[in-house]
């Protein structure tokens, strides 16, 4: 341990670079965990898509136009929260192009109280990888 302390001691700004980059990554892990907190897979997605949930669709119009899922509601991000389309009770899944778009969305909407809100993991493009079946309009 003395060492150690010997060695910071000499080696002041390497020090204080091992201990910056540790506490970047530790932050880095905390928030993709948060991030992940209410996020599904496209397969948790259709099933609850099947119980009726509200997709919303949070790409601008052109990305929407391109192809969504179907019946998806097309709205900004900002309206989201004080939007009356969404219902709450049977669930609101949030889609955007990775899943970084809408993981920001999900954390508002669950400030606003909207506990039976998710985010599509890998949004878009993961339930195309998927084979799953998107519209165009």
């Amino acid at each position: 341990m003395d060492r150690l302390i010997e060695f910071a001691n000499a080696n002041l700004w390497l020090a204080l670079a091992i201990v910056a980059t540790t506490l970047a990554v530790i932050f880095n892990e905390l928030r993709l965990k948060t991030q992940t907190i209410g996020t599904i897979s496209p397969a948790q997605a259709v099933r609850l898509i099947n119980e009726g949930a509200t997709v919303v669709d949070i790409r601008d119009a052109e990305a929407f136009a391109a192809g969504h899922l179907i019946d998806a509601l097309n709205l900004n991000p900002k309206e989201l929260a004080n939007s009356k389309k969404l219902n709450s009770k049977k669930g609101v899944l949030l889609v955007c192009e990775s899943g970084a778009k809408s993981a920001r969305a999900l954390a508002e909407l669950r400030k606003a109280g909207l506990d039976n809100s998710f985010g599509l993991k890998g949004g878009i493009a993961a339930w195309q990888q998927e084979n799953l079946p998107i519209e165009r309009s």
